[in-house]
């Protein structure tokens, strides 16, 4: 365990960097994986690397993990679950996005989700993401996880929609160049086929994006 810890901070890390493979360092800090001491250890050295700190933080067990991402600045916290009100105050008094993963829940079947409410009424920044993966969230539809944000987590459509953009954005450290339509940014745009914002999270595992652009430059479009 010490060993690979101490390749991640002498050799990994050093590597991604120069070869500019990655522009964060994600621990996976929760009881049973990293402790909150190693996780502190292995984002000093990254950020020593220019490599920006997030975590996977309190997503079965509280461990602490939301302080900490607090503590270092991470970009996003993600997961939380499990999150004490210590950690919520911690994240609502930083800049860390607390992204929320309510697919990678439902897919588990814990009966748990992140306390989205709490977090928002505390003042602190929420984000929502798909956490696609084969393992936990074999999920491809991201409306759905806008669906899951208002029927879960007690998100309004408004909240869901900025979780989905600007939020988002600022879980990437994007937020100066994309997730919202405003001159000088980005043109990332997805066009979607209803009359109200409030329809895209309302009609659940329904395909209606019939277009979309990144950086101007259309990489969707229907016919």
């Amino acid at each position: 365990r010490e060993a690979w810890i101490n390749t991640l901070c002498t050799e990994l890390y050093p590597q991604v960097a120069a070869e500019q493979l990655a522009a964060f360092a994600d621990v996976f800090c929760e009881p049973g994986v990293f402790t909150v001491d190693e996780a502190r250890r292995l984002l000093t050295a990254a950020r020593g690397h220019g490599l920006l700190p997030k975590l996977h933080a309190d997503e079965l067990h509280d461990g602490g993990a939301a302080l900490l991402a607090a503590e270092m600045g991470a970009a996003s916290a993600d997961h939380l679950a499990a999150i004490a009100p210590a950690g919520m105050t911690a994240l609502a008094a930083s800049d860390t996005v607390a992204t929320l993963l309510p697919a990678t829940m439902l897919f588990l079947g814990t009966g748990r989700q992140a306390p989205a409410r709490q977090l928002i009424e505390a003042g602190g920044a929420v984000a929502l993401a798909s956490d696609f993966n084969p393992g936990t969230s074999p999920l491809q539809s991201f409306p759905l996880v806008l669906t899951l944000g208002v029927s879960q987590l007690r998100m309004s459509a408004a909240e869901v929609w900025i979780a989905a953009t600007v939020n988002g954005a600022a879980a990437l450290g994007l937020a100066t160049i994309t997730g919202q339509l405003a001159v000088g940014y980005r043109a990332d745009l997805a066009i979607h086929d209803v009359d109200d914002y409030r329809e895209l999270p309302y009609w659940f595992g329904e395909r209606l994006c019939t277009g979309s652009w990144m950086d101007g430059r259309a990489c969707h479009v229907t016919p």
